[in-house]
């Protein structure tokens, strides 16, 4: 009976893991839902828009308005964008809730460092994409708009244009993860802070393909995302110093009454096996 007992425990723990799960899930989706549903009422699913929109709408000709090819467009882009920005606004509830579930297995040292690298991490993605709406649009929007003829007249879709934006918003929010991942890669062991001052130079080409590849063909984009991306690798290289120092400095405690008792322990075992093998 004990041993069914034992036999159960661990099965028991997986079910009340699974059963923790779900209901940090339906929390973080409650939420969402939330939030959604009060951004739906006010300010409203089309003002959110016109705001995404501002941009591009002002670097248009004067009178010239976007246009929605698609029969259901008109509900379904606003519907969509107010749902990103439910889930960005949820995202510190969403992170507490993960957190709260994956903390109980950790160690100290563990949670010291992951409370602060999921604080940072959802910082620096908002600020990518607030650095990506509020100064590179403006720039690329006006830009692209001077070099277009003048026989003839914008009209960009707006599910193209809501595209186009979550892709901006991907490329600059993680681009603007680079610190955190210097700093997990260091306090991993992967690589040293001398390593990353080496690859310095590698990088700096890195970023520059990177920024072509994903902004739009033109300078003003790829220069708005190369520049922060090298600037964002010295400030993880800044940051991985105290990560390396720390760990580097930490004490090592030797107990010599612990450590001969070992060795004798050892030499019992040693001599034990040698018997073994001479019968």
């Amino acid at each position: 009976m004990s041993a069914m007992q034992h036999g159960g425990a661990p099965e028991e723990s997986f079910i009340s893991h699974l059963v923790e799960l779900r209901d940090r899930l339906l929390r973080s989706l409650v939420a969402i839902a939330v939030v959604f549903g009060i951004l739906c009422v006010y300010p409203g699913p089309g003002a959110i828009y016109d705001f995404l929109a501002a941009p591009l709408t002002a670097a248009l000709p004067e009178g010239t308005k976007m246009v929605a090819i698609g029969v259901i467009t008109p509900f379904m882009v606003p519907i969509k964008v107010t749902g990103m920005v439910a889930f960005v606004l949820a995202l510190p509830f969403v992170l507490y809730q993960a957190w709260a579930f994956i903390a109980p297995g950790l160690y100290a040292h563990e949670k010291r460092l992951g409370l602060p690298l999921i604080v940072s991490s959802t910082l620096l993605f908002m600020m990518g994409m607030a650095f990506c709406y509020f100064f590179v649009f403006g720039q690329v929007f006006s830009f692209i708009n001077g070099f277009a003829p003048k026989s003839i007249t914008p009209a960009p879709d707006i599910e193209a244009y809501l595209a186009f934006v979550m892709t901006m918003f991907m490329a600059f929010g993680i681009a603007f993860e680079v610190p955190v991942a210097l700093v997990v890669l260091v306090k991993l062991g992967i690589v040293d802070v001398e390593k990353l001052k080496e690859w310095r130079s590698y990088f700096v080409v890195g970023a520059f393909v990177v920024a072509a590849v994903v902004t739009p063909p033109d300078v003003v984009s790829q220069l708005a995302l190369a520049i922060p991306m090298c600037i964002l690798y010295e400030l993880g290289i800044f940051a991985a110093r105290f990560v390396s120092r720390t760990r580097s400095e930490l004490p090592v405690a030797v107990d010599p009454e612990n450590s001969a008792k070992m060795d004798a322990e050892m030499d019992q075992a040693e001599a034990e096996f040698r018997k073994l093998t001479e019968k």
